[in-house]
Formats: structure tokens, sequence, C-alpha cells
């Protein structure tokens, strides 16, 4: 079986990580794409025979850039796991301009750019993997994150749109929208509000960057080529 190749923004740390080495352990080449913390993704592309990619998702022409360093690198690209994020809390009311566009441009922009980077590969291939990453909090919403909320629900809007779009091309576009994560996003929380949310989680505990890791390799296997526009959600029974 061909070797495949996968870019997976955000790839240096918590979930992205997380996929970069399931990737790399399931024969993947694999393109850690990265914004700052250059030492960790250069580390772990060590770690997993990979390479690191340096981009701001939100620039269009870093992004350019990035995916032709994959393309040079690998020649080929098979799959994108558009996972870049940032969050931010607080009262909507209290939220700035800048802080809501810097946050959409990571969130929202990002996964527009890096797809309509791709797509021309992917296209001219008739083949290819398109996984991007929401949150269950942009199913349901969640209080004093609205513009958190506001991107990831867009990601999903996003995915089904495209998966339409691009689906008698041969290519597949697929979201997870993890639970509460156990990952440098949500460290921010108290101790006691973690334990709450792993009682009111079915499972009776919360995700790790490696039960989302699972669900995107999954929605890159074979096993998923006739699923499209679909959107997997690891998060122990918290929404349903």
């Amino acid at each position: 079986m061909r070797e495949r190749s996968v870019l997976i923004t955000g790839g240096s740390r918590g979930i992205g990580a997380a996929a970069s080495r399931a990737f790399a352990r399931d024969g993947c080449r694999v393109a850690v794409g990265y914004r700052s913390g250059g030492e960790e993704a250069r580390a772990l592309a060590r770690e997993i025979g990979g390479i690191a990619v340096q981009a701001d998702v939100g620039d269009p022409v870093q992004v350019g850039d990035m995916v032709d360093k994959v393309l040079e690198k690998f020649c080929q690209l098979d799959i994108l796991v558009c996972n870049a994020g940032t969050a931010w809390q607080g009262l909507l009311t209290d939220m700035t301009m800048e802080e809501w566009r810097g946050l959409m441009s990571t969130d929202l922009d990002g996964v527009f750019l890096c797809c309509k980077a791709v797509l021309p590969h992917f296209i001219h291939r008739k083949a290819g993997k398109i996984i991007t990453v929401s949150s269950m909090w942009g199913q349901v919403g969640a209080s004093c994150e609205v513009a958190y909320s506001a991107a990831k629900a867009g990601v999903i809007g996003f995915t089904k749109a495209l998966a339409k779009e691009v689906g008698p091309s041969g290519i597949t576009v697929n979201c997870v929208a993890p639970g509460v994560i156990r990952t440098a996003m949500n460290s921010h929380l108290p101790p006691e509000a973690l334990e709450m949310l792993a009682e009111e989680t079915p499972l009776g505990r919360l995700g790790t960057p490696e039960d989302v890791a699972q669900a995107i390799l999954f929605l890159a296997s074979e096993g998923a080529d006739f699923l499209t526009g679909q959107v997997l959600c690891p998060n122990g029974g918290l929404v349903i």
C-alpha cells in the first residue's frame, strides 16, 4: 500500500501532537504545522520522522507557502487536518474587535485558507481527505465563549457545505467535534470545574488528546471512504 502524507495544522501540541503521532504510527508521512513553538514542532517531527512547517493559518501567503513546502517535500498530499485553534473566555461585551478578529482568523479563516490551498492538488488527483476540528461548543454554544462557539459552529457548516461541493471530485470532508479534552486550552479551568465536567460526562471522565486523534485517524482511513459531511463527536456522551 502506498505511503500516504498528511498535513496537520496546530500539530505540535495537544490534539495536534497526538494526531501527528497517530498518523506516523499508521505509516503516514507527517507534516507538523505550527505558528509558534517551533522547538516543539521540530522535536516532534524528529521523533516521528516527519517535517515541521511554519505558518499563521490566518495569513493566505503563509498558508500557500506551507502547502508548497509540504508538496515539495512529499510530492503528494493525501490528507489535511485543520486543527489549529485558539480560544477566548469572557463576556462578549468585554471582547474587543481585535480579539474577535484574531480568534476568527485562526479558528475559521484558517480552515478556509488551508482547504483552499490544498484543493487544487486534491481536485487534480480526484482524491483527498479533509478533516476539520470543531468543538461541542460549536454544536450547543457556551456561555462566555461566544466567539469560540460561533467560529466552531462555522467550521461545522463549512464542512457540510464543502463536502457537497467537492464530493464529485472524490474528496471527503468530515469534522471532529470534541468534548472537554485534557489539553492546555482547558488548563485555565480549576480542578473542581474539571471534576464536575467529568461527573456530568456519561462515560465518567474527560477526554484525552489520543481519544480525539483516533477519531481523526478513522475519518482519514479507508473505513471512512463513504463518509462525508459528517460530524464525529468524541465527547464521552456529554452532548448527544
